[in-house]
Parts: C-alpha cells; structure tokens; sequence
C-alpha cells in the first residue's frame, strides 16, 4: 500500500474474521479519503502494526482470541510517545453481548460503532475519530451512563480536577456530556461556536483527557450531570 498518500485518513484494521475484514475493507478503501494502511486478526498483530504504520484510526474488533480488543487498545493508546500521535482507536460491537463499553472508553477507546449500524455509518465514524471527536451511538451512550452510575466508586472521582474548571467551563463539559456538538453548545450558552472550541480545548488540557468520550465519562463519574435516574 502507498505510505505517501498526503491527506489521507490512514486506517488499520482489526477483526478476528476474515470475511468481516474484507467486507469492511472494500467499504473503506472505497472512500476517497481513506487509505487501508493494513489489517490485523487480533490484538498482538493490532500492537505491531499500529507501531510499524501509525495509522490515524485503528477499527478494533472487541471480541477476539488471544489479546482481546480492550487490552489491545490500551496498549496502543498508550504507547510511548506523545499523546496526540497515538492512534485514536474506533470500537466496532456488537454491544448486546460486549459488557466492557466502559473499560473500553477508560483504556482510551475514542468512540464505539454497532455491527448492525448501515455500512455508510463506518465511513463516517473514521471521519469523526480522525478529526479528534467523539463517537457514541445513542443506545451506546445510554448503556454507557448506565454503567457508570453502577461503577461510580471514590477511586474513580477527581475532586481536584473538577475545582481547576471554571464556572464557564463547567458549563461546556455539561453540555458534551449531554451529547451536544460545538454548534448546538454555542447555541444554548449564547457563545460563539470557536468561544466553545476553545473551551473545549482547555477542558481536555486541564482535565488530560483525550477526547469528548473521556469528557463524557469524566463528567458522569465526577456528579457533573445527573446519572440516569437521579435528575427526577
């Protein structure tokens, strides 16, 4: 595959079927901006490959034998080397039997895409990984807040953290927890949309968190919004 293509979102592969990796592949590779750098049957194989190519996305499989997707993913995101060089990582679930959506978001997982989604939706989730947002289908986000309210515990909160945000600040982390866009969070606070990226900005360099995805968890588990079921 040419390595030299410029603008290209570069993309690894990762499922344990071959059969599932050519048909995702072929869909890939057929946009126009999107390069299948290479493909991977599990976790160990993701690792050296993720190493070898630094894809921008890696599509991970979750269920798959010796190193599973969640271990891998950890292992990619936290490679050695700067944060923003590490590959952001795109779950693909199956979700009403994967039970590790939270583990996957808190080993640096940026987004989850269900199996059964249109194959149109792949395309767009890389798009969304690749320019740095996060990606969570609503019965996902659902499940997820669900899990957090079970799994909430004082290892997990960050009072520390929480106090370093100012009052605007609070504000905007509020809203992406809710699952508001930048536009839609310019609109409700009465701010303009690159007032509200900057915000954004400054809450994940505060907090060093990632992405949106880490901001929603981080959020839910700290009190920041109510879990479902309390704001009644």
């Amino acid at each position: 595959m040419d390595e030299t293509r410029a603008g290209l979102i570069r993309v690894l592969l990762v499922d344990d079927q071959e059969m599932v990796r050519d048909g995702l592949g072929a869909l890939l590779s057929s946009a126009p901006d999107i390069e299948l750098v290479g493909e991977a049957g599990d976790g160990i194989r993701a690792i050296q490959l993720a190493a070898e190519l630094k894809p921008d996305v890696v599509v991970m499989d979750i269920r798959m034998p010796g190193m599973d997707g969640l271990a891998a993913t950890a292992r990619i995101v936290g490679a050695p080397g700067p944060a923003t060089t590490a590959p952001r990582v795109l779950i693909l679930t199956t979700f009403d039997l994967d039970e590790y959506v939270y583990e996957a978001l808190a080993r640096g997982a940026s987004g989850f895409l269900l199996k059964d989604a249109p194959a149109r939706d792949l395309v767009n989730a890389v798009r969304v990984i690749a320019a740095g947002e996060a990606l969570l289908a609503p019965s996902v986000t659902r499940r997820l807040i669900d899990d957090v309210a079970r799994r909430r515990r004082s290892g997990a909160l960050r009072p520390e953290a929480v106090s370093a945000l100012t009052v605007r600040e609070l504000d905007v982390i509020r809203q992406v927890a809710r699952g508001l866009s930048n536009s839609e969070i310019a609109e409700e606070l009465f701010l303009s949309e690159q007032t509200i990226k900057t915000h954004v900005g400054r809450i994940l360099a505060k907090l060093e968190l990632r992405d949106r995805t880490q901001a929603v968890v981080f959020a839910y588990e700290n009190g920041l919004v109510g879990i479902v079921g309390e704001e009644r």
